[in-house]
């Protein structure tokens, strides 16, 4: 009996330190607002126009069970590119693409109303933080990613 508690005890101990380890590391482990998926080289020539400037976007989700007010964060590039979100609140569950180029917000899609690229077709790094400046994720890619990056 005392073999089987001596062995189990360190064993149990491992798995909470894993445990808690695995669930703390992903921001989805505790339900809030991750970037989800970055389509950083638009499909076909880059023209500029507003189709291939809108072609090019990151996706964020919220994987909570409420809405979440995303007024005053921050979406930027390491160039320091910014998109400061307006009064916008992502629904549970749901995603919001901030498209580069010009158009008419909706609760699915956003624009930051450029006319040139944000996001660097060789490496990049898409970083989403509340008004405060706190950091909430990032997602970075390099030429090994084709034209997008699920995050």
């Amino acid at each position: 009996m005392r073999i089987r508690a001596a062995l189990t005890l360190p064993a149990l101990a491992g798995a909470v330190v894993l445990t808690g380890t695995l669930l703390s590391t992903p921001a989805q482990a505790a339900g809030g607002v991750v970037l989800y998926h970055a389509w950083f080289d638009s499909p076909g020539s880059d023209t500029g126009s507003t189709t291939s400037l809108n072609g090019e976007w990151v996706e964020i989700k919220n994987t909570s069970r409420s809405a979440i007010s995303l007024k005053g964060w921050v979406l930027k590039d390491t160039a320091n590119h910014k998109y400061v979100f307006p009064n916008v609140k992502i629904a549970a569950g749901k995603t919001i693409k901030i498209r580069t180029g010009t158009g008419n917000d909706t609760t699915t899609n956003k624009y930051q109303d450029r006319r040139a690229y944000v996001w660097n077709n060789t490496s990049d790094t898409a970083t989403l933080t509340k008004a405060n400046g706190s950091k909430v994720d990032t997602c970075s890619w390099t030429t090994r990613d084709p034209s997008d990056k699920w995050c």
